[in-house]
């Protein structure tokens, strides 16, 4: 996932961004993605925030496996707090980090033993001298305009250079308003792909996988974050009646619909989106 910092950033991605601050509370790992569970949980089973480590360990563990055996370098877009480059380090590959958050810099520094090089710009401002093998995209690119995302990967790999896609997409060009709604149309992405010399590889569509992590989310959200709300209310209700009256006044005015919204998350992402991850290959020069 990654933050970007901006003062006009659109309204589904300021949501976006509350999400993931609240979600690296939540987990407290070092790894800022939804995950992969496999196996899935049983119908009634309890999720865990442990259960939940493992599937973002499984999930590093599935993009190693859309990389081709021959990759060397990698960049790694919208890089988070360092848990894909780590993992990926450790496997043999030499990984750049790439976001505009400054926070996240410093705790992808520390989750990498400032190992890794890391740098703080957009994507839509980077430039190298060299080209990478593979530019890899895990849960950045719905920040990133499709055709940017395009162009600017084309223009960091070498031809034959791969490009390496996992995030939520809507299948739904509908569905234009609410907290996923920054997310790219699957349709329009893939023909920017394409205008840019990309050819699809291999996909895979994991929704299922990554749908217990919004489940999990929205229970702890529910559990202890409207419990928490309630008796802060509860309690300034008691001591400040007429501060309590503004309160609930603003919550029906600007929060009511957004946190409703959160609540419905799974059902929202069932019905307008998928979570896919696509291995593109930019053509080869004659």
């Amino acid at each position: 996932m990654l933050k970007p910092k901006s003062s006009n950033i659109p309204k589904a991605t300021r949501y976006q961004n509350a999400a993931i601050d609240y979600y690296m509370g939540l987990t407290n790992s070092s790894y800022l993605h939804y995950g992969y569970w496999e196996p899935l949980p049983t119908q009634g089973e309890e999720l865990t925030l442990t259960r939940l480590r493992v599937a973002q360990e499984s999930y590093a563990a599935k993009l190693l496996s859309f990389i081709p055996e021959s990759i060397k370098t990698v960049l790694d877009v919208g890089c988070g707090i360092g848990g894909n480059a780590a993992y990926l380090c450790s496997r043999g590959l030499i990984v750049e980090g790439l976001a505009p958050d400054a926070l996240q810099q410093e705790r992808f520094i520390k989750n990498t033993n400032s190992q890794v090089p890391f740098y703080l710009t957009r994507f839509e401002d980077f430039h190298k001298s060299y080209s990478y093998d593979l530019i890899l995209f895990s849960e950045s690119s719905q920040y990133i305009a499709a055709l940017d995302l395009a162009q600017g990967a084309a223009r960091l790999l070498d031809s034959g250079g791969y490009l390496l896609l996992a995030d939520m997409m809507r299948f739904d060009a509908e569905y234009q308003e609410g907290i996923f709604s920054n997310c790219h149309v699957a349709s329009e992405l893939q023909a920017a792909l394409e205008q840019a010399g990309f050819k699809l590889i291999k996909t895979e569509d994991i929704s299922t996988q990554v749908a217990p992590t919004i489940d999990l989310c929205v229970d702890n959200f529910r559990t202890f974050g409207l419990s928490t709300v309630k008796y802060i209310a509860d309690v300034v209700a008691i001591a400040l009646p007429p501060l309590y009256a503004i309160g609930r006044w603003a919550f029906k005015r600007w929060l009511e619909k957004p946190i409703a919204e959160g609540l419905a998350a799974r059902a929202i992402f069932e019905n307008h989106l998928c979570y896919s991850i696509q291995l593109w290959q930019l053509s080869k020069g004659d």
